[in-house]
């Protein structure tokens, strides 16, 4: 067998080396603040309800987080231009430790919701300022790359985050200390770089009426996919610990949804742009729907079933935020690309806070599995509405589309969509 190397492939392998060298200690930074941020994340529902806190409370949690993060991606920008990125980093990630130490010490509901309104708003700030450290360092050129390697960080330190959860008792005070120091570790990549400090961050403008003009089909589209993954996403812990499967079980079911999801972006995302994407949402929305109301009238306690129907679910729900971003974008200009998306992902934001709310509501009331009670609604909401609007409006010809691009939602802020390369015909 002959090998043939040549100068081309030699060439792109040492731009994609370097590309990863640039970026290496901004990608080490959220790995250890992602991890951070998953492992906290899973451990308070899963304490708060070993403390006996009412569902509500734990659901509250969510609501508060996400208005953190909202309230962070409107005003961090202004923080930022005042003291500096490596400065504002420092505090966000020193807020985000303290904050984990001090849920460790103050175990009360109250406390809880205020301190982790705290925490999204540190988290969402710490993720301006590496996203906005990451389009400093991407071109035309990789922007693709690095916006992959950022994603790629993301879903697996997640993952470490939330299964860390297994390998000790959540009734110490263990994690809410290796949850700060993780955070703490974020620090240190950060503070060592010697990338030059980026440009201010841009602020973002919210333009409701224009928004819902561009696609109604996004515009409710993000709102309702917020509420299904605010839900589960926050209470998805608390259904599985009344379940009775354990704590390692609980991490896996939760990684599971998570990765499930990443995974299935790439074929639901092709399949996408091959046709109308309504008809991708209402079809993924409609099985979504589908999952979670056999969950609610199967109510399965083997924890097998429990993590494969999970995984399902996940993988349909985590799917449709891109799908919905890409056909609000097919009908926008490319200039406003950065504008629509940053708008959709407050919309998202906005659906966060109230699915947790809604969520607990339905588990105090009906059963643990009134949870997906709610996610099938919205899902079925999602169905019925892009059926609906698919007869209103022509689809955009598939050669004038977006393409689709993977995409978290629960981890992006507006600085991350001018990292997609979908805006790459930005001024560099």
């Amino acid at each position: 067998m002959v090998l043939c190397w040549s100068t081309s492939d030699s060439l792109e392998g040492f731009a994609v080396f370097r590309s990863f060298i640039q970026v290496f200690a901004l990608l080490c930074g959220t790995s250890f603040l992602v991890m951070g941020s998953g492992l906290h994340g899973l451990l308070l529902p899963l304490r708060g309800g070993a403390e006996g806190f009412s569902t509500t409370s734990l659901g509250l949690l969510g609501t508060a987080w996400a208005g953190g993060f909202i309230t962070s991606c409107l005003l961090a920008p202004r923080l930022v231009r005042r003291v500096g990125h490596v400065r504002a980093f420092s505090a966000f990630a020193s807020i985000a430790a303290i904050v984990a130490l001090m849920t460790g010490i103050l175990v009360e509901p109250t406390a809880w919701i205020v301190l982790r309104a705290l925490t999204g708003f540190a988290m969402a700030g710490s993720y301006m300022v590496i996203e906005s450290w990451l389009n400093e360092r991407a071109t035309n050129a990789n922007r693709g790359q690095i916006f992959g390697l950022y994603m790629v960080v993301n879903f697996g330190s997640i993952t470490v985050g939330q299964m860390m959860i297994g390998f000790g008792d959540v009734h110490t005070g263990t994690f809410f200390m290796m949850s700060g120091i993780l955070f703490c570790l974020a620090l240190i990549p950060t503070a060592i770089s010697t990338a030059s400090s980026p440009k201010p961050l841009t602020e973002v403008q919210l333009d409701l009426r224009a928004l819902y003009r561009n696609s109604p089909v996004a515009f409710l589209g993000c709102i309702l996919i917020g509420v299904a993954n605010g839900a589960f996403g926050t209470l998805g812990a608390v259904y599985g610990a009344a379940t009775g499967i354990s704590t390692t079980e609980i991490a896996l079911m939760m990684s599971a949804s998570v990765m499930g999801g990443a995974l299935m972006q790439i074929p639901v995302g092709r399949m996408s742009d091959r046709t109308d994407r309504r008809y991708v949402l209402a079809m993924v929305g409609g099985a979504a729907a589908v999952i979670g109301l056999m969950i609610f009238l199967i109510a399965p306690r083997h924890a097998y079933v429990i993590l494969a129907m999970t995984a399902i679910y996940g993988g349909l729900a985590y799917t449709l935020y891109p799908v919905a971003v890409a056909h609000a974008n097919d009908f926008s200009d490319s200039e406003n690309f950065v504008k629509v998306t940053s708008g959709l992902l407050l919309l998202y934001g906005f659906g966060t806070m109230i699915g947790p709310v809604l969520g607990a509501w339905a588990m105090e009331r009906i059963t643990p599995e009134g949870l997906f009670a709610i996610t099938a609604l919205a899902h079925a909401s999602i169905m019925t509405h892009a059926i609906i609007r698919s007869r209103m409006r022509a689809p955009v010809p598939i050669e004038l589309r977006d393409s689709f691009q993977t995409v978290g939602a629960e981890r992006v802020t507006p600085e991350g969509v001018r990292l997609d390369p979908r805006a790459e015909n930005l001024p560099e």
